[in-house]
Formats: structure tokens, C-alpha cells, sequence
């Protein structure tokens, strides 16, 4: 069976972030993904995980900035969600890379997502997608010499509309124009089914190519619980399996009772059936 990680940016929302590790903990996860860690000391992090035997599995470069007032701007409805495509943002996006990797050295984290960002309307696709290029085979040579990898990710166009990047044959043409072994896609099971849907089909495509560095899974069309909604994740559990997955999949989802005290720990019979 896949091995999941708790995505604790979405997961337990009724606790404090630090206090997340624990609880992810308690309820049989061994490894934790999140958004952004910039808010919090590396040193700090790195402490709930070696108390709670954690792996930390994947976090995101800086959507915009490096302090913690610009990487909330950006992360708004109306922000950028990253500058990896955006020319004249370089510099910008540089300095992000040269943050997020020393996060990644503290908390001994293998993979770092690099976000596109949106698409500005009327902007010259091809320029931007130049610069994306360019931005990703720089990110992939500063990361291959601490022996990491760089993910992008497609995500679909209802839930984040103008975002660069949205279809899986797009992300996979950009890995291969750049060449880096070590630039992978985050396969997001919710994203593709939203965009393309044949799901187990694109798993079958893509997972043998061993450029598919990170999934992660939601229930369609609410984001909640993976037994809530159209996709049959047992079935695609299965699939996973038989095509000797070995990497995490993260549970980037909202939990059906919200921020209910216990809710998401009462909401995960489904992560208790796949791993019995």
C-alpha cells in the first residue's frame, strides 16, 4: 500500500501548526508535507519531527519574497502563487530557491516544489514559458548539488484560475526541454481529475517514466476526505501499487468537519482500511 504523508497545512486545522507534527503522529502517519515553513524557525521544525519519528516529504519554495509578509501576499486569492514563470521576477525567484534550500538541508528534505505562478491576462505565453525553462534549469542545478530534487506541479484552472501550468503532458514537455534528472512533477490526483480525469490511465502513463517525483490525492470535487466525492481511491490505490510506487503521497485535503476538534483523526477510516 502507498505510503501517505499528512499534509499539515490542510490537516488538523483546529490545532496550532507546531502541534500538528504530534498529532499526524498519533494517528499512524511517518511522514508530513505542508505549504510554506518560512514562519517558523527550521531548527524548530526539525525538533517536532525527530520527537514524533517524522519524515518530512515535500515543502513549497516562496510564492513571492522571502519574508513572511511577502509570502502571504503572494499566497492570496489575487497573489502570484509563485514566480518560477514570471520574467523580470529572476532575482526574485533565486533568492527563494536559495531559502528554501536551506530548509530543506535542516529538515533533510529530499523534494521542494517550485510554484509557476499565474499567467497575467494577455501576457505572451511563450516568453513566460521561456522563463520558466531558464528559472527551472537554474533551481534544478542548485538543488542537484545538495542532492535534491525540484517539483512543478499542474494545477487546475477552477480552483486557481490563471495558473501557468494545468495539464500533465505540459509538465512532463517542460521536463524534458530541460533536461535535469532531478526535475520531477507532483502528481495531485484532485488536480488531474478536475483538468483531464482518466486518472488510473494517466497513472499508467506516467508513473513508469520515473519522472513523477510526489503524488497527492483529495476527494473530487470538494478537496475533502479521499473517500468523499467521484474518484474510487482503493481502486487507485491499487493501481499506484502495482506500478511499484515508492514515494509518499501526500493527503493534501480539507477535512469534511473542518476545524471540529478531532475532525480530521474521526475523518480518516479511509487511511485505516488502506493501511490495515
Amino acid at each position: 500500500m502507498p505510503r501517505f504523508a499528512a499534509n499539515l497545512s490542510m490537516l488538523y486545522p483546529e490545532l496550532p501548526f507546531l502541534e500538528r507534527f504530534g498529532a499526524a503522529a498519533r494517528d499512524g502517519f511517518q511522514a508530513v508535507e505542508y505549504l510554506f515553513p518560512y514562519a517558523f524557525a527550521a531548527e524548530d521544525i526539525l525538533a517536532q519531527l525527530k520527537a514524533h519519528g517524522l519524515s518530512q516529504a515535500l515543502f513549497n519554495a516562496p510564492p513571492g519574497g522571502t519574508d513572511a509578509a511577502s509570502i502571504a501576499q503572494a499566497w492570496d486569492v489575487a497573489g502570484d502563487r509563485g514566480t518560477a514563470s514570471l520574467p523580470g521576477r529572476e532575482a526574485e525567484f533565486r533568492a527563494g530557491i536559495v531559502l528554501a534550500l536551506q530548509y530543506a538541508r535542516v529538515l533533510d528534505c529530499p523534494r521542494i516544489h517550485l510554484m509557476a505562478g499565474m499567467l497575467p491576462a494577455g501576457a505572451d505565453r511563450a516568453q513566460h514559458r521561456a522563463t520558466y525553462i531558464a528559472n527551472l534549469r537554474w533551481a534544478a542545478a542548485e538543488a542537484a548539488r545538495e542532492g535534491r530534487d525540484v517539483l512543478i506541479e499542474p494545477i487546475n484552472q477552477r480552483d486557481m484560475p490563471g495558473f501557468f501550468l494545468s495539464r500533465q503532458d505540459d509538465a512532463h514537455a517542460v521536463i524534458a526541454e530541460v533536461g535535469a534528472p532531478n526535475l520531477k512533477v507532483q502528481m495531485d490526483l484532485y488536480h488531474l481529475q478536475i483538468v483531464e480525469g482518466d486518472v488510473a490511465m494517466k497513472l499508467r502513463q506516467y508513473l513508469p517514466t520515473g519522472r513523477v517525483g510526489h503524488l497527492q490525492i483529495a476527494g473530487v470535487p470538494q478537496r475533502h476526505e479521499p473517500d468523499l466525492g467521484e474518484l474510487n481511491y482503493d481502486y487507485l490505490f491499487s493501481v499506484i501499487d502495482e506500478l511499484g510506487y515508492e514515494g509518499w503521497v501526500g493527503c493534501e485535503y480539507r477535512p469534511a468537519r473542518g476545524a471540529t476538534p478531532g475532525g480530521t483523526s474521526d475523518g480518516l477510516g479511509w487511511l485505516r482500511r488502506a493501511t490495515a
